[in-house]
């Protein structure tokens, strides 16, 4: 199981680092005063060229590919709800990197999602481990 945290972790890093380029990239972009076609396609064109957006969906992508790998291996009930230590380590970036203010309600709903990924890791931790192919009986069906 360490090795599918570590994983976990990695890719949580990862998708908190590229969130925090996508938001860097997109505060570049002037915003469209109006809603029509013309303004949205140079909106797309504008993130196209954008560095910060290229670079934080790149980083998303590895996101998707380690998380594609971790359902692979686990439970869609372990991997995913551990995907919100996301939310931990974006709100420590935006605060210490973005200098964004993080009020004290927010970092009360950040330590909830530590707690709620503790359970998670005990449960699956605490969970009865599987018997070995070397102790599973080969006594060929309906002869017991």
């Amino acid at each position: 199981m360490a090795k599918i945290l570590i994983i976990l972790i990695v890719a949580v890093v990862v998708e908190s680092i590229g969130v925090a380029f996508l938001s860097g990239g997109l505060k570049e972009i002037n915003s469209p005063s109006k809603i029509s076609v013309g303004q949205i396609a140079s909106l797309i064109k504008a993130g196209a060229t954008n560095g910060k957006i290229l670079l934080g969906v790149a980083l998303e992508a590895a996101f998707f590919g380690a998380l594609l790998y971790l359902l692979s291996q686990k439970d869609v009930s372990f991997v995913w709800p551990l995907t919100s230590l996301g939310f931990i380590v974006t709100t420590l970036m935006a605060h210490f990197i973005l200098q964004e203010k993080v009020s004290p309600i927010r970092w009360s709903g950040v330590l909830l999602i530590a707690c709620g990924a503790s359970l998670i890791i005990y449960s699956e931790a605490s969970k009865p481990a599987a018997p070995s192919a070397a102790i599973r009986s080969t006594t060929p069906l309906g002869q017991q």
